[in-house]
């Protein structure tokens, strides 16, 4: 069985920055709430079919509670999640993270979002980018995996100009609401973050 057991892997300090110039991925502070709220409920129409948090009735609660768990998730080494941040405006543009731990393997799942204002404009392929070096870099992973649903052509388009690669179409992979469904499989592993220019 897969071991969720972190496996000779100090928890990151939650000081972390990442940047390409463009964009900042930097830990959720509290001080994102209003903003992660505005940017999830101008974005349900197009997020929201494919990550079932971002629904018709989200919350400030919702949001609130979420960025208020990520100092713990962090520290426990199960999730990190980073703010997406425009560097000249400070504008936020969505959330990237890594999650779905397999230590002893050294793999994870590799996740991002990008508001609907900001899409199509590169922010989640840098996010992806920053986030893969990241995770070789700090946390030693061998192995990232990308997973859509194979009716998220947006988010597919980001995997592979991540320089992803598509493995295949895994059956009922996600479960997005009460429905199963297939998704793309992308890898990212070691060798893809090194040599990426």
């Amino acid at each position: 069985m897969p071991s969720d057991k972190r496996v000779n892997v100090a928890s990151p300090n939650l000081d972390v920055s990442l940047s390409d110039g463009r964009i900042l991925l930097r830990p959720f502070h509290f001080d994102d709430i209003d903003e992660l709220f505005a940017a999830a409920r101008e974005s349900i129409d197009e997020v929201g079919r494919w990550l079932p948090w971002c629904h018709y009735d989200y919350t400030r609660e919702e949001s609130s509670a979420w960025v208020e768990s990520r100092p713990q998730a962090w520290r426990d080494g199960v999730e990190y999640s980073f703010a997406i941040i425009d560097r000249a405006t400070g504008r936020f543009l969505g959330g990237s993270g890594l999650n779905q731990f397999d230590y002893e393997r050294q793999r994870a799942n590799l996740g991002y979002w990008v508001r609907a204002s900001a899409m199509s404009s590169g922010y989640g392929t840098a996010a992806a980018r920053l986030l893969a070096r990241w995770g070789v870099e700090a946390l030693h992973l061998e192995r990232m995996e990308i997973v859509a649903a194979v009716g998220n052509i947006a988010s597919q388009r980001v995997a592979i100009k991540a320089g992803a690669m598509r493995e295949g179409i895994a059956r009922s992979r996600i479960r997005i609401r009460s429905e199963q469904l297939n998704a793309v499989v992308f890898s990212l592993v070691r060798a893809d973050v090194t040599t990426h220019d």
